[in-house]
C-alpha cells in the first residue's frame, strides 16, 4: 500500500515523464533485452523496431502516474492488459524482471534527478500496479482452468483448413490433432499464436480475433496479410506474412486459449448494431455466427466498411445469413465501387460509412453497439453515435494493433 507521501512524489514526476517518458522506455527495453534476450520471444519486435511499443509504454506509465491516487480509473485498461498477458502465458515472476529494469532505467536516464525518494516511491507504485495485474491474471487463469478442453500457455493445434477469404485475409481452421473438443469462448475474443520467424530467428506472438461461433469443433482465425507501405514507413508484417505464405493444411501452430474483454453480451436480448472496418470484421463475424448458431432472434444490423470488393472478406457467408435470417440486415460500404459490383449483392452504399444513410435502423431502441476497426474509424463512429444520443454505456469497442 502506497503512503500519501509516496503518492505525492509520483504525482510530482508527471511533468518529467511527459518530457522523458520515451527516453526511459527505450532505455528500459534495451536494458531488459540485453539481460534477458529470451523475452524477445514474448514482445512484438515489429513494434519495438517502429517505436510503437516504447511510445505505448511511456503513455501507460504517464497515465498511471497521473491517476496514482485512484488507479481504479484505469480499470478497463488494466483488464485489457491482463487478458493479453494471460494469453501470452505471463507469470508473476516476470513482473520482478520488468520492475528491476524499469527502476534502473529511471535512475540511469534521469541521473542525479532520480533521487532515492523518487525511486522508492516508484518502486512502491510499480509493486502496486503489479499486484493489481497479478490478481486479475490469477482470476483469469482460474476461470480458464474451469473451461472444459482449455489449457494454460501454448498448445499445438493443427491447421485442418486454410481458406482464402479475400485478396488480403485468409482463414485458418485450427483443430486438436487427437480430435478432442476445443474450448468454448465468448464471441469476439481472440487467441494468441506464436510462430518462428526465419531471419529474425525468434518466435513472435500475435493476437488474432476468433471469427467463428464457439461450437468447440475448431478455432478459426482470419488473418490479414500486412504487406507494408514504404511511403508510410510501415514495414510488412512478419507473422501475418509467415502465416499466409508458409502455414499450410496439416501444419501445426502454437496457440493460446481464448481471452479478451471485448465480446458479445449473450445475457441480453436487446437489438445489436455491429460496425466494423477492414479486418475488424472478424470478431463481428464470430458474434453473428454465434447468434445464428444459437438460434437467437435478436435484431441485428451488420454494418461493414472496406476499400473495395477485392478486400471484402466473408461476403458469401454474410449474404447467406441475411437471406436465411429475417432479423439480420446488412449495410456494406465500399470506398471504391466498380461497374462489376452489384448493389445489394456486393455492397449497399458507396463511399465511407455514413450513419445518416442508415436511418432508423441505426437507432433501434435499447440497442447495443459493437465497434471494431482502425482507431480513427472507431472514434468517428463512436462520436457519431454519441451525437445521435446513444448512451455511451451501450457502445463497446475493441482497439487492435497492426496484426503484423
Amino acid at each position: 500500500m502506497m503512503t500519501p507521501e509516496q503518492i505525492a512524489v509520483v504525482q510530482a514526476t508527471v511533468p518529467v515523464l511527459e518530457v522523458h517518458g520515451e527516453d526511459i522506455t527505450r532505455h528500459f527495453y534495451r536494458r531488459m533485452f540485453t539481460h534477458h534476450p529470451e523475452l524477445k520471444n514474448i514482445f512484438n519486435q515489429g513494434h519495438q523496431a517502429s517505436g510503437n511499443q516504447q511510445r505505448a509504454l511511456a503513455g501507460a506509465v504517464y497515465a498511471y502516474a497521473r491517476n496514482i491516487a485512484n488507479p481504479g480509473v484505469l480499470e478497463a485498461a488494466l483488464t485489457r492488459i491482463a487478458h493479453k498477458h494471460v494469453s501470452l502465458g505471463i507469470e508473476p515472476a516476470q513482473y520482478s524482471i520488468v520492475g528491476t529494469h524499469l527502476l534502473a532505467s529511471i535512475r540511469e536516464v534521469l541521473g542525479e534527478a532520480a533521487t532515492d525518494e523518487i525511486l522508492d516511491a516508484w518502486k512502491a507504485a510499480y509493486e502496486q500496479l503489479a499486484d493489481l495485474l497479478i490478481a486479475q491474471e490469477a482470476s483469469l487463469y482460474e476461470a480458464n482452468d474451469a473451461v472444459p478442453g482449455s489449457w494454460r500457455g501454448w498448445r499445438k493445434l493443427k491447421v485442418e483448413r486454410k481458406v482464402r477469404e479475400s485478396s488480403e485475409i485468409t482463414s485458418f481452421y485450427l483443430v486438436a490433432s487427437d480430435g478432442s473438443a476445443l474450448p468454448t469462448f465468448r464471441p469476439g475474443q481472440y487467441v494468441s499464436v506464436k510462430r518462428h520467424i526465419p531471419g529474425l530467428e525468434l518466435e513472435q506472438p500475435r493476437q488474432y480475433s476468433l471469427s467463428d461461433a464457439p461450437h468447440g469443433r475448431w478455432l478459426r482465425i482470419s488473418v490479414k496479410r500486412e504487406d507494408g507501405d514504404a511511403a508510410a514507413q510501415r514495414p510488412a508484417g512478419w507473422v501475418s506474412s509467415e502465416l499466409h505464405a508458409n502455414l499450410n493444411e496439416g501444419d501445426e501452430l502454437h496457440v493460446s486459449a481464448p481471452y479478451g474483454d471485448f465480446y458479445l453480451d449473450e445475457s441480453r436480448d436487446t437489438p445489436i448494431v455491429m460496425i466494423s472496418g477492414g479486418v475488424g470484421l472478424t470478431p463481428m463475424m464470430s458474434m453473428l455466427n454465434a447468434l445464428v448458431w444459437q438460434g437467437s432472434q435478436r435484431p441485428v444490423l451488420f454494418v461493414h466498411a472496406c476499400r473495395d470488393a477485392q478486400v471484402h472478406a466473408m461476403k458469401t457467408r454474410l449474404n447467406r445469413i441475411v437471406e436465411e435470417c429475417p432479423q439480420v440486415t446488412r449495410a456494406v460500404f465500399y470506398e471504391t465501387v466498380t461497374p462489376q459490383d452489384v448493389r445489394g449483392r456486393d455492397h449497399d452504399f458507396a463511399g465511407l460509412v455514413d450513419l445518416d444513410a442508415l436511418g432508423e435502423a441505426l437507432l433501434m431502441p435499447q440497442a447495443d453497439y459493437y465497434l471494431c476497426g482502425p482507431l480513427p474509424f472507431m472514434q468517428a463512429q463512436r462520436d457519431g453515435l454519441l451525437a445521435r444520443g446513444v448512451d455511451p454505456e451501450r457502445i463497446h469497442w475493441e482497439v487492435f494493433g497492426s496484426g503484423n
